[in-house]
């Protein structure tokens, strides 16, 4: 749309779209085609030589998923995105991208467990080196940069201890060695993160979460602030290693994110009861939350997230025998390892998400045994803190 003034809020509906093409339908067309006529031989040729614009196979394109992909580059306030296959997708064609054989990618400290095993398989089969350091500052992050260093690879909030990394921070150091930098944004959503604005070079999004809300989509999404370069990255990664996203799960995704922003204003609010329920529990020891103001890292989180989105960490008395016991004390709460939808989820990293971690390095991220990752969903909050009580009544 034409109107870039327009509040996040509305552009989760228009953004991308315009009807006077597609017989006046409201909803966004879903395009379950995967290759496109030509009129003439000519018009195949110029299409193909980038000299026309215009649909030539959906694996290098198609109009549902571009619909999607130009929302989202709205909503990060970036120049262009690109729709993958899954969340896993988007970082591997972003590291892909960005590295060689022999370079080096400065990690935040606590990272998606299959995001830690695909740079195991970086360094293992193409000698691309990593550290895992924490990025609280400046010095922290300028002490690890080595010579090799290609780019600055960050979560925030870090999955599943919350921990936040200063984005400013993590851009200053990158701009004086000239470094990328890229942020997984999943935690957080566009709605309530916009890591573009600080000057980072990508953003990336398990769309499965909070961008389709409704547990039914496994997609990825990269956005950048160089059009250009996603249009090269669209044309050479993406098209040849494949992992691109089909038309009908663009076409859910662009009706899942049409109530982010109510979506996730219900579940900040009813983190934040969450969280007001838990600290008067003996049996939990810490709360994890960006946006708890007891929180060592409440002021980064109030310069870079306008709210602190609906994922709860916290620990328990007993170790793992409790915590599992918990879990299973749980009715209306489910037992399941992803997040952002509308039920309220539950898991263990330790035997479930990051599980394939080694231990020395796990708790060296903070994932203990007693760690319980929450998901908080959009019930009503009194019901989800009376399943609460209920589970911490059996643990006592």
């Amino acid at each position: 749309m034409k109107e870039q003034h327009l509040h996040k809020d509305t552009l989760v509906v228009h953004e991308g779209y315009e009807d006077t093409e597609h017989h006046g339908s409201l909803t966004v067309p879903l395009y379950q085609t995967a290759t496109f006529s030509f009129e003439t031989a000519s018009q195949g040729e110029k299409r193909f030589a980038g000299a026309e614009e215009g649909n030539i196979y959906s694996r290098l394109g198609n109009p549902t998923v571009r619909v999607l992909e130009e929302r989202m580059t709205a909503l990060e306030n970036g120049q262009g995105t690109l729709a993958f296959g899954s969340g896993m997708a988007a970082v591997s064609a972003v590291l892909v991208h960005l590295t060689n054989s022999g370079d080096h990618i400065l990690c935040s400290r606590g990272i998606y467990g299959c995001t830690f095993g695909l740079l195991g398989i970086m360094e293992r089969k193409y000698n691309i080196k990593h550290d895992l350091i924490r990025m609280w500052n400046e010095e922290e992050i300028e002490r690890a940069i080595k010579p090799e260093t290609v780019c600055i690879y960050v979560e925030t909030p870090i999955n599943p201890t919350m921990e936040l990394v200063d984005i400013q921070a993590a851009v200053n150091v990158a701009k004086r060695y000239g470094l990328r930098v890229v942020v997984d944004n999943t935690f957080s959503s566009p709605y309530l993160q916009n890591p573009l604005d600080f000057g980072v070079d990508f953003v990336l999004h398990s769309a499965t979460k909070y961008i389709n809300g409704h547990g039914d989509v496994i997609g990825g999404l990269l956005t950048g602030n160089d059009k250009e370069e996603m249009e090269s990255i669209r044309m050479t990664v993406q098209k040849d290693f494949g992992g691109i996203m089909s038309p009908f799960d663009a076409w859910l995704l662009i009706r899942g994110l049409k109530t982010l922003p109510v979506r996730m204003e219900r579940h900040s609010s009813n983190a934040e009861k969450m969280i007001a329920y838990l600290k008067g529990q003996k049996l939990v020891e810490e709360i994890y939350y960006p946006f708890d103001r007891d929180s060592s890292q409440f002021a980064i989180a109030q310069r870079q997230m306008r709210a602190g989105g609906g994922i709860i960490s916290f620990t328990v008395k007993g170790g793992k025998e409790q915590a599992q016991l918990f879990m299973d004390s749980l009715s209306l709460i489910k037992i399941a390892v992803s997040l952002g939808d509308a039920e309220t989820l539950i898991q263990h990293p330790a035997t479930m998400t990051h599980s394939a971690i080694p231990e020395q390095e796990r708790l060296q991220m903070g994932i203990t045994d007693s760690l319980l990752r929450l998901s908080v969903g959009l019930e009503h909050a009194e019901d989800l803190i009376e399943d609460m009580k209920l589970a911490f009544s059996v643990m006592e």
